[in-house]
């Protein structure tokens, strides 16, 4: 199982080195997978482990899928044209030193990141429970407990270009990204893990790698 998950190796490889069958090695990755992903933390308890945070990081990610169907444009719902490749989207949130709190489930690279954090209900619940939380600019409007950096104003009307920032936005902008550091290298540690780095499962059994990888950071960090 650390071979699969680390290295990604393919379940040929694994049957050989181990010299045990394809279907032996197969099954007791599937049953171990299950058994972690059952582990994996739900958004409540992330809540709660947020609230005792003095601030958290949310941050959204694409993992790179090559397993998606081509056939009448059902791929068009995967394809991030941000990264320009097929992928999942998912919703990471890490405390300020940079530990991984939660994952959310994933949803087809081409949703936007604000879109998927209200679908998971992730800012709802930063509102209710009044959590802090950094994020960036994709995340405007995300409520008044979600601190996101100052975007540039818009089109002046005499010269037709967008105002510049002021010494105080942009020295606002500097400090709200070093608050936000961590949450990149959380992204960066689950990016870390070879067979994230391009899931060669189906979409529909990606929630359950994702999940299993999810209570292995957490049980180490």
């Amino acid at each position: 199982m650390v071979a699969y998950r680390r290295k990604g190796e393919t379940y040929a490889d694994l049957a050989c080195g181990l010299k045990i069958g394809t279907s032996t090695v197969y099954r007791y990755v599937r049953e171990a997978l299950a058994l972690l992903a059952a582990m994996a933390p739900t958004l409540a308890q992330a809540i709660e482990v947020a609230s005792r945070k003095a601030v958290v990081i949310l941050d959204g990610t694409v993992l790179r899928i090559d397993r998606v169907g081509m056939a009448s444009g059902r791929d068009r719902a995967y394809y991030s044209g941000k990264h320009t490749a097929h992928g999942l989207t998912v919703q990471v949130i890490g405390d300020p030193i940079g530990r991984l709190v939660w994952i959310s489930p994933p949803l087809p690279g081409a949703r936007h990141d604000m879109g998927a954090a209200r679908e998971h209900g992730i800012i709802d619940a930063f509102t209710e429970a009044e959590i802090p939380a950094v994020a960036d600019t994709t995340y405007h409007g995300a409520g008044p407990t979600v601190a996101v950096p100052q975007r540039r104003r818009r089109l002046d009307p005499d010269t037709g270009r967008y105002r510049h920032l002021s010494r105080n936005q942009k020295e606002l902008n500097a400090a709200h990204a070093r608050r936000r550091g961590p949450g990149e290298r959380v992204n960066a540690e689950l990016k870390n893990r070879r067979i994230l780095r391009k899931i060669r499962s189906s979409p529909s059994r990606a929630a359950e790698l994702i999940a299993a990888v999810q209570t292995l950071m957490i049980a180490n960090a």
